[in-house]
Parts: C-alpha cells; sequence; structure tokens
C-alpha cells in the first residue's frame, strides 16, 4: 500500500487529502516509480480550483514533477531500468496519471533518467523550471543574443529559469515583480534590471532601459488588467508569448496598439516539447548542460514533508516565495 493525495472537489488547499492505495503494476509504456521529492507548481493549484487548461474528472490526482528510483517497467520500457534515479516532467494530462504519492506510475515518455550526482530536491526544480522558457526562447530561434526581454512573475519558478535562459543565450532579462521586496533577489540570479511595477512605471522603465525602442519579447504568465502595459513595453514588430493566466481578471487587449506596433501574441505551452521525442531530447541536452556548465542553477525557497501537503499548497498561493518549492517524501 501507498499513500497518495487526491481531492473530491475543487477548493483551497484544504480540499486536498491522503489515501492509502495499492498501485498496480506498470502498463506496457509505464514506470512505476519510489517517490523521493515532489516539486509544485502552480498549474496543479489551478488544477485543484477547477481554473485549469482542461476540467478534472472528480475526485482529481495532481503533480507533474517527481524524481525517485525505479521500482518496475512496462515490457516496452527499454530507456530506463529497475533502480534508476529518475524523474518526471510535465508531458501527460493529470485526469491521467497523478504524481503526488510515494509511489506512482508515470508515462514511459515523461520519465528522465539522470545520473545521482543531481539531488532528489534538485531535479524537481530543473524540467518545469527550464523547459518552458528554453522551449520558448530557444525552439524556433524567437529570442537571439542581445534581445530585451521583459520576465513577469520573475521570482516564480519559471521566471527565474526565465532569467537564466536568457542569459545563457546572450539575451538581456528584465524582470518584474509587484514591490521592490525580491529586487536584490533577482538581480543574484541574474536580472539584468529590476521593475517593480506596484512602485515604478513599469512602461518608462522600459523605455529608458531600451533607448525608447520598448522590448524585443515578454514572456508573461499572468494576463488580467495589466497586460496593456506589457503590449505598451514591448517594441515595434514585438512579440509576447504568455504561457499562463495567474491573473483571475479579464485580460484587455488593446487592439489599435497592437495593430499599430505589429505585435505577435501567441498562447504557448511546453508540452509540444515535451511529448515530441526529438524535442524533448534537445531540450533535456540543453538543460542538463546548462547544469553542468553552472548556467543554469537551482533555487529552492523552502521544503516540506509530504504530510504538510496543505501547508506547502498554502505557501504556494501566497506568492511571496523565490524559487521551487519542494515537498521530500
Amino acid at each position: 500500500m501507498a499513500k497518495i493525495v487526491k481531492f473530491k472537489k475543487y477548493g483551497g488547499p484544504e480540499v486536498l487529502e491522503f489515501e492509502d492505495i495499492e498501485v498496480a503494476s506498470p502498463a506496457s509504456r509505464e514506470v512505476r516509480i519510489s517517490v523521493k521529492a515532489i516539486g509544485l507548481n502552480r498549474a496543479e493549484s489551478m488544477w485543484r480550483t477547477g481554473v485549469y487548461v482542461e476540467p478534472v474528472n472528480l475526485p482529481g490526482r495532481l503533480g507533474y514533477e517527481i524524481s525517485g528510483v525505479v521500482d518496475a517497467i512496462g515490457s516496452e520500457v527499454t530507456h530506463v531500468a529497475v533502480g534508476d534515479v529518475v524523474s518526471t516532467m510535465p508531458s501527460f494530462s493529470m485526469n491521467d496519471y497523478g504524481m503526488y504519492g510515494e509511489l506512482v506510475l508515470a508515462p514511459a515518455h515523461s520519465v528522465v533518467k539522470h545520473t545521482d550526482d543531481i539531488s532528489f530536491e534538485d531535479a524537481v526544480a530543473i524540467w518545469n523550471v527550464f523547459i518552458t522558457p528554453y522551449a520558448a526562447f530557444v525552439e524556433g530561434n524567437r529570442v537571439k543574443a542581445g534581445n530585451t526581454v521583459l520576465i513577469p512573475a520573475a521570482s516564480s519558478g519559471v521566471g527565474i529559469g526565465a532569467i537564466q535562459v536568457a542569459n545563457m543565450i546572450g539575451a538581456v532579462p528584465i524582470a518584474l515583480t509587484r514591490t521592490g521586496a525580491k529586487k536584490a533577489e533577482l538581480l543574484a540570479i541574474g536580472a539584468s534590471h529590476v521593475i517593480a511595477t506596484d512602485e515604478e512605471d513599469m512602461v518608462a522603465e522600459v523605455m529608458r532601459l531600451t533607448d525608447g525602442k520598448g522590448a524585443d519579447f515578454a514572456f508573461d504568465p499572468v494576463g488580467g488588467p495589466n497586460f496593456p502595459k506589457l503590449v505598451a513595453g514591448t517594441a515595434v514588430g514585438g512579440t509576447i508569448l504568455i504561457y499562463g493566466a495567474l491573473s483571475n481578471d479579464v485580460t484587455p487587449l488593446p487592439m489599435l496598439e497592437v495593430l499599430a506596433k505589429r505585435i505577435t501574441i501567441h498562447g504557448y505551452n511546453l508540452f509540444t516539447t515535451t511529448t515530441t521525442p526529438e524535442l524533448q531530447k534537445a531540450a533535456v541536452e540543453f538543460v542538463l548542460g546548462g547544469l553542468a556548465q553552472g548556467k543554469l542553477k537551482t533555487l529552492i525557497a523552502q521544503r516540506f514533508k509530504f504530510a504538510d501537503i496543505v501547508e506547502a499548497h498554502r505557501v504556494l498561493e501566497k506568492n511571496q516565495h523565490v524559487g521551487r518549492l519542494v515537498v521530500e517524501v
């Protein structure tokens, strides 16, 4: 028997509950993993509250990223073996698999083998954090060396990853954060500039930092009422890539400015990369290479015990941390 986390109705962190289940043997293309650590994503909070990109088949499980040791493999699995140190990346629906548990089944395509010099905690702070900006910036050569990139919600896990990936390819990351409280940390992480959007005129600052041109690229997980400011701060011919919807408010679209400046707005998620074998392979090589070179570094804000998963979700929703929240199993 193994303990897993599930929820029977939408709601706050308190709807999460533990259940002891017998975990089945893996199907032909599945891997069973003894979990050592779980990385929390805001997507899981949205899933729990019913505001994600797909509805939950209640009662629901949740969780994308875990690390651990392979316990059993399906008959068609060849890239990992029992005893291997592995982690999982977001590449499946949480209606099909949930990674919050002591022993879990994962689709084989989501499982990555790596050396044990990457700690279990660090292993759950690399895939969503770094592949999300990698696929956005590097695939298709969207962001080039010298380009200026606006990064809203810069203190989030993916925001911190975006700062580092931008630096790795020679771009100039401008971190956007609500107040100046996290400014020193964001600069230490590698932001070229930090703008406290509740305290400064964001558009004026962007224009000052770019000599009146505006940013070449904006990487937005928020949307909401401040979206027109991103448009105003984006250069003529620039691109805004939207990869999240953290704001619950309506997102206005200033049509005339978008048309006048010929701005391209893309909706984006990392699943095309993580579910396409050749793209996933390139992404994994980029991330592991960046880690080995010291150009990409994990940042863990806080650790929790598995029994404290509800409290971990409460902290996740406060948005006061810098970096990744990790649950030790």
